[in-house]
């Protein structure tokens, strides 16, 4: 039976110009012991997080949007590796923000790896790409929507923009899943708030929970993640037992920390079953346009 009850920690990360690998380490490890520290048993990071990896290479990879995708896949393994021992060695899920990984057609995924204490490990591709992604980067979307699972149940997760589009969370929640992780990077606070109204309409109308995790901080050294806005955030049904603006916790904007909440999941069901309103069960798919 899993444990339904959790405190969960959304990080809005600093990203940061790195001197080498030990480097990118410490810091993890810092962020990861620091949230341990404070009883958060899932840990969730940003979308490009993994992007600052990019400045231990020379400067002549790190200015380049095609050279740095490449040259990451030297630190893969590593990156996967060091959330993995983490999770094991403190008895967490991670949700490992997302890195971008080269695929067989020589292309790239923006993933986002899911680390559970047993060892063990899954991933979400992002879906829908942005202008960005499709017209500079050449990165493409995965092509299926999953479940996760957790020993908290299961878990969907909507990648940024995955977030603006209704049918991937209901996909996941009619899969099973109570709590959806949306890793966001946006470089404006229009794009924030793009993902913000997103998350909060799909925990609205799916009557779950959607937990927001940002990048912060500037980075000019970076072409890809140089700016980045946000404020990392829980957000809830807005119904009984929830707060009435359906925001359980949310951080300072742009400000480098860790955002906690104390979720209970099996509140979910109860909700869609005796709630002032029916969002989940009155799911409009079955209309046609008139």
């Amino acid at each position: 039976m899993s444990q339904r009850s959790l405190r969960i920690a959304a990080a809005q990360y600093d990203i940061g110009q790195l001197e080498n690998w030990a480097t990118y380490q410490a810091k993890v490890q810092r962020w990861v012991a620091e949230a341990a520290e404070a009883g958060a048993l899932l840990l969730l990071f940003p979308e490009y997080f993994s992007m600052e990896l990019a400045s231990i290479f020379p400067e002549e990879v790190y200015r380049s949007l095609s050279r740095q995708l490449d040259a990451l896949q030297d630190v893969h393994d590593d990156f996967l590796g060091l959330y993995g021992e983490l999770a094991r060695r403190y008895g967490l899920h991670i949700l490992a923000g997302t890195f971008p990984v080269r695929q067989a057609d020589g292309g790239y995924h923006n993933r986002a790896y899911f680390l559970r204490p047993d060892g063990s490990s899954d991933f979400q591709d992002k879906l829908q790409m942005t202008r960005f992604e499709n017209e500079q980067w050449l990165i493409t979307g995965g092509g299926e929507i999953k479940v996760l699972d957790s020993a908290f149940g299961k878990i969907g997760v909507n990648v940024c923009y995955d977030s603006e589009f209704p049918m991937i969370a209901r996909r996941q929640v009619t899969a099973g899943a109570d709590l959806i992780l949306a890793p966001s990077c946006t470089d404006t606070l229009a794009g924030y708030n793009r993902v913000r109204i997103g998350c909060q309409a799909r925990a609205l109308e799916n009557q779950c929970y959607v937990v927001q995790s940002p990048t912060v901080g500037h980075a000019p050294w970076s072409e890809a993640v140089d700016v980045n806005v946000g404020a990392a955030a829980v957000y809830t049904p807005v119904d009984y037992g929830y707060p009435d603006d359906g925001v359980l916790a949310v951080g300072e904007l742009n400000v480098a920390q860790w955002v906690y909440a104390d979720i209970d999941l099996a509140s979910i069901a109860k909700v869609r079953e005796t709630g002032q309103v029916f969002n989940y069960r009155d799911w409009p798919g079955q209309f046609r346009c008139l």
